[in-house]
């Protein structure tokens, strides 16, 4: 059999079975683009965190702001600490609002941070200060002054 060596050439046209379908589901993904309704940027987060070794125990920072202690969650399992939540963009949620610039990710995080022995069972204490959240864990009981 012999075949015709043009039609090994392939044909743009023939690539698309439906050159009106491929054009509705360019306009679809611009109007996706160009939508300015209020949503979560969907994007993931990954939280930036200190960590310090005291005389008594550690001290953890990690850049939370935004994040409110309800939605925060804080647990200690063997040697890791891990933080949980969501930062919520309660400001703009009004219906109809519009952004013009959004970059500020708003979603959920978790975070583990791996300590060179087990934290079970050290005393916590947690606080915000200027969008950080502020750990401290003391060995064994903590002594209050």
């Amino acid at each position: 059999m012999i075949r015709n060596p043009q039609s090994q050439i392939p044909n743009p046209k023939s690539q698309i079975p439906n050159r009106n379908m491929a054009k509705s589901i360019n306009r679809y993904f611009q109007f996706l683009a160009s939508s300015k309704e209020v949503r979560p940027s969907g994007r993931l987060w990954y939280p930036s965190a200190d960590v310090y070794q005291t005389p008594d125990g550690w001290l953890v920072k990690v850049e939370l702001a935004g994040v409110s202690a309800e939605d925060l969650e804080i647990d200690i399992q063997g040697n890791q600490l891990y933080i949980a939540g969501t930062r919520r963009d309660k400001m703009c949620a009004a219906v109809g609002m519009t952004y013009q610039q959004m970059e500020i990710t708003y979603s959920s995080f978790e975070k583990t941070l791996q300590f060179p022995a087990s934290i079970e069972g050290a005393s916590i204490e947690h606080n915000f200060e200027n969008g950080l959240l502020i750990i401290r864990l003391w060995k064994g009981e903590r002594t209050k002054p």
